[in-house]
């Protein structure tokens, strides 16, 4: 019988013509980022080394990874993969979430994992359902920006949680959330993580991640949201070239991360993820029982911007002031000439104020990417 990874059975398909199945399979034995020959590949596939090339360069191409290809040797990813895994996710995850797991969904790939919850919400999905991919053929962040999504590079993750709620009273979740991402970078080693409102993870000013939280319901409830959570887990120039700000990524922020000194002990996306479940779901319960009150000491700890300058753009108009951080309902209040103004989010971004030579200017606005 034809074998696989660590000598187990090739999976079904990779040898019965399924090009998908044969795609996958040669990603989880290329994704160690060692060498391997055209020779071994062929065997495992029961195909052609002529076939194994044309599978690698179809994934390649569609996928946007970068191969090394050695004559006479074999081939290899320019950088190791780690994909994800359900079984260790679940695996990572604390007894409380295991209980309020309401599905866990991993996909090859997807349009997007927000829209795939929506949909499942709709058709009567439980609470606690999870859903997270290797791409992102059409991610979206705020207000329908592109968010990029290359393959295995990053973790996109959505959580679906129902509520008796009626959909206005959810005001202020996405700044809960925010919080309990925040948490869980940090908890996974994250050090200097902060937020920028009303739904960006900053490391050292730039954006390592972000969230995009959408709603329905019945006007009384109850309600569903759609938590959506990006975060950049490793992303070449490359892959990052879509990005028209400022960004950065776990690979970057956790370089500087303590090792106990039995080899590299920073977290991969699989641990990165079930943190990240792990802090939400009960973010999720405590803002239903006790509203935002909860988490705004946390987000005040986190607020990259607390007590600067900073510029709102919305639209055309520009107003400056200095953030004095969040109100009791999730609104950002800024100090102005004309004394403390609140703004809800929507079509409103936050931009900080470059300070130079005591001339001030406001950031050029421009579409995030993500």
């Amino acid at each position: 019988m034809p074998v696989g990874e660590g000598g187990q059975p090739a999976p079904p398909g990779a040898q019965d013509g399924s090009a998908e199945a044969r795609r996958q399979f040669v990603l989880r034995l290329l994704a160690d980022g060692e060498l391997h020959s055209g020779a071994e590949l062929a065997a495992h596939l029961g195909v052609t080394r002529a076939a194994v090339w044309k599978i690698l360069r179809a994934a390649v191409d569609e996928l946007g990874l970068e191969l090394s290809s050695i004559r006479g040797k074999g081939y290899m990813l320019a950088a190791p993969l780690e994909l994800l895994d359900p079984v260790r996710i679940e695996a990572g995850l604390s007894d409380l979430s295991c209980g309020l797991l309401g599905g866990l969904e991993v996909l090859d790939s997807v349009s997007s994992t927000n829209t795939r919850l929506m949909r499942r919400a709709r058709d009567g999905a439980p609470s606690g359902l999870v859903c997270l991919a290797e791409r992102q053929l059409a991610g979206r962040g705020r207000s329908g920006r592109r968010w990029v999504s290359p393959f295995g590079s990053n973790i996109y993750l959505s959580v679906l949680w129902r509520y008796p709620l009626a959909p206005a009273e959810l005001g202020g979740l996405s700044i809960a959330c925010g919080v309990a991402a925040a948490r869980a970078l940090k908890a996974a080693g994250v050090a200097d993580i902060g937020l920028k409102w009303p739904n960006d993870l900053h490391w050292r000013r730039r954006k390592l991640g972000g969230l995009l939280l959408e709603v329905a319901g019945e006007s009384q409830g109850p309600s569903h949201v759609v938590v959506g959570i990006g975060v950049n887990s490793r992303l070449s120039p490359g892959q990052a070239a879509g990005i028209d700000q400022p960004w950065t990524d776990l690979a970057s922020a956790l370089s500087d991360a303590p090792d106990d000194g039995r080899g590299d002990v920073r977290p991969g996306r699989n641990a990165v993820a079930a943190l990240l479940i792990d802090a939400l779901f009960p973010a999720l319960i405590e803002f239903g029982n006790a509203g935002l009150d909860p988490f705004l000491p946390d987000w005040r700890a986190f607020d990259t911007y607390l007590g600067e300058p900073v510029a709102l753009i919305m639209g055309e108009r520009r107003i400056t002031g200095t953030c004095a951080g969040v109100g009791a309902d999730g609104a950002l209040l800024l100090d102005t000439g004309e004394g403390r103004r609140a703004f809800h989010a929507g079509e409103v971004s936050l931009r900080p104020i470059a300070t130079e030579m005591g001339q001030v200017s406001a950031a050029t606005p421009k579409s995030s990417g993500s």
